[in-house]
């Protein structure tokens, strides 16, 4: 058998990460399988083990697919102010609210998945936090271009883990929380400098 070309290959993880985000959010992560997928994508489930190792890479590619997603949306909202505290606060807002309507999150947060998917939004959570930091750090640096881009990381990460960390055990309103975020990035990063 002719090995399938990078496109095809690509055609068909996309493929399966559509086919388990629908498994998992109809059926927990209890309820999905290797084989179901492979399955309903047409493949084997070798092919599925070749591309994703095991379950664990397959929900780690399912959350970075949501974490791409979210980013998306979290730029678009970047654009929704004109200052640091509200832009940020729109980006907050919109990541809190979509987290809890999203049918896929609503799975992994909930306790049938929570032993084995929660660690990729917590202590696994590396390839997230740092997708998400370059992204929000470039955001903040065509924002505010005088701030320095280490700030401007540190800043990002800083938001994302406090918004992860809201999503797992939400203690507050949405708003408060974004309002909260958005401050403590706005002192993070500092005013901005004046040109004499």
């Amino acid at each position: 058998m002719r090995a399938p070309d990078d496109s095809g290959r690509r055609q068909t993880i996309e493929a399966a990460l559509s086919a388990a985000a629908e498994e998992v959010a109809a059926h927990g992560w209890d309820g999905l399988q290797m084989q179901t997928v492979a399955a309903r994508v047409g493949v084997s489930r070798q092919t599925l083990y070749n591309a994703f190792t095991n379950k664990h890479g397959l929900a780690q590619a399912l959350v970075l697919r949501l974490t791409e997603q979210f980013l998306a949306g979290v730029e678009d909202a970047l654009t929704q102010a004109d200052d640091v505290i509200g832009q940020w606060r729109a980006a907050v807002l919109y990541t809190l609210e979509t987290a809890a309507a999203d049918p896929l999150l609503k799975a992994v947060l909930t306790a049938e998945g929570r032993d084995e998917l929660l660690p990729l939004l917590t202590s696994d959570a590396g390839p997230v936090i740092n997708a998400a930091r370059q992204r929000l750090a470039g955001a903040i640096l065509t924002a505010r271009p005088d701030v320095d881009p280490d700030t401007a990381r540190h800043a990002a990460e800083t938001a994302t883990r406090l918004a992860i960390s809201h999503i797992v055990l939400p203690l507050h309103p949405n708003d408060e929380v974004a309002t909260l975020i958005a401050t403590i990035v706005d002192r993070f990063i500092g005013s901005p400098t004046t040109l004499e």
